[in-house]
């Protein structure tokens, strides 16, 4: 049987109405009574009805921007700030303030999603993120609620409006790039394989390998986390091997200014010793030695098109599913150079 309002009035010893105003967050009640029934909600696991409360067809004017769970990622990468300055500029333009959530680990990452959407916070929601199994996104579609991936969904592709950029076949022109550059030792290093968009840069960079009929090594794939220190742990892993890369494409900028870094301690210079690669074409790519041949992903501009795709779906619940793909760029640098004689 279903938890209601009259339960909850009695656990947490005031009367039903209260708990009303509670659920409104009225400010005539006061801060100790909020928290008690509160807490009585949270133990008897009971949530407002959030379809009946939409009938009233009050608007928040918010959008809940929902970074990845865990702190495996975060502001450490400027992709995310990125793509916050692009939700947010349109966004605010149309009128609309941004609930941001920074998660913690994936079952608080989840509670905050539940308490934005049952607690009538925000009219839809961003994830900046598509993971291979995720029960947010679960979460979203049973209730339907609007929502948005900035990635493309590991399922129900189209039933989902999500906006992304076409990471196979990016991942393959940045490969090609460093086959036409003479190399046929090529390795890949990308990030939690739980990333649909690690998923993606890896079959591009597999398919560019192929149908270039060169060597393929299981040695030359690694996976890390996203940030510098995940980066640094695979470099020495690679160049033991008895026929190290000459090359590596590397799934995000910032790991590779760590293989970079490391690379440097222990000799090996880019791109006179090896060619790299990264994704996303961030502001430090543009700054550092030797300067990043990378992907530019229009970070930005992702993030218009998810505040777009989000306020119309929240203006019209029947929207359609859209696919928006945002075009990519090879930014060509210092990085990568051409081999003298293939090896």
């Amino acid at each position: 049987m279903a938890v209601t309002i009259k339960d909850v009035a009695k656990k947490a010893n005031v009367s039903p109405s209260t708990v009303s105003h509670v659920i409104a967050d009225h400010s005539r009640i006061s801060l100790d009574t909020k928290k008690r029934v509160r807490r009585a909600m949270k133990e008897l696991g009971y949530h407002p009805n959030v379809n009946a409360r939409s009938l009233a067809g009050r608007s928040t004017q918010a959008i809940g921007v929902i970074m990845p769970p865990s702190s495996e990622t975060g502001f450490q990468n400027s992709f995310f700030s990125e793509v916050l300055r692009g939700v947010g500029s349109l966004a605010h333009e149309a009128g609309y303030s941004l609930y941001v959530s920074t998660g913690g680990d994936e079952q608080q990452s989840f509670e905050e999603v539940k308490r934005m959407v049952y607690g009538s916070h925000v009219d839809g929601i961003i994830l900046l993120y598509s993971r291979v199994s995720d029960p947010v996104v679960d979460f979203l579609v049973t209730t339907h609620f609007p929502f948005i991936l900035v990635g493309k969904p590991y399922i129900n592709e189209s039933k989902i409006t999500y906006v992304d950029n076409d990471n196979v076949a990016a991942s393959k022109d940045i490969t090609n790039h460093l086959i036409d550059l003479g190399h046929q030792y090529i390795g890949f290093i990308g990030g939690s394989t739980d990333l649909v968009v690690t998923v993606d840069r890896l079959q591009g960079y597999q398919q560019a390998i192929k149908l270039a009929n060169l060597p393929t090594f299981p040695d030359y794939i690694v996976h890390a986390e996203f940030l510098n220190s995940g980066g640094r742990k695979t470099v020495k892993r690679l160049f033991s091997l008895e026929m190290p890369p000459t090359a590596l494409v590397i799934a995000d900028d910032i790991m590779s200014f760590g293989v970079i870094n490391m690379l440097e301690e222990i000799g090996i210079s880019c791109p006179e010793d090896i060619s790299i690669t990264g994704f996303n074409n961030l502001y430090l790519s543009e700054i550092t030695r030797p300067l990043l041949t990378t992907v530019d992903i229009q970070i930005f501009n992702l993030g218009v098109q998810a505040a777009k795709c989000l306020i119309e779906k929240t203006k019209d619940k029947e929207e359609p599913a859209k696919r928006i793909i945002v075009p990519h760029e090879i930014i060509y640098r210092n990085s990568t150079k051409a081999l003298l004689k293939r090896v």
